[in-house]
């Protein structure tokens, strides 16, 4: 018999191993980020970002506006909360406005 018969890995439990192997895990995260971003600030603040990273525990937001962006410093810690409870397996600590 071949090994792939043999083998009786699921695919949920093989999926994080290529990623760590492969080094792709950064990039994930950065979409997860992206995503989690739209779904916890809604389409009116999505609207306004152009870009969202994450490097370190720390979330950089670009938006075109600057008075949104004075706005959301307001609340910069609810948001931190917010992020780091959706992402889950992230932990966020910090938000950089850029």
């Amino acid at each position: 018999m071949s090994k792939r018969e043999n083998d009786t890995n699921k695919l949920k439990d093989l999926i994080p191993q290529m990623l760590q192997e492969n080094k792709l895990q950064k990039g994930m995260d950065q979409i997860y980020v992206k995503e989690a971003w739209k779904e916890v600030m809604g389409a009116g603040v999505a609207n306004y970002t152009e870009s969202v990273s994450i490097k370190n525990q720390t979330i950089f937001v670009k938006l075109n506006s600057s008075a949104l962006r004075e706005e959301l410093q307001y609340g910069q810690d609810k948001i931190v909360r917010m992020m780091d409870e959706s992402l889950g397996n992230l932990k966020i600590t910090a938000i950089k406005w850029i």
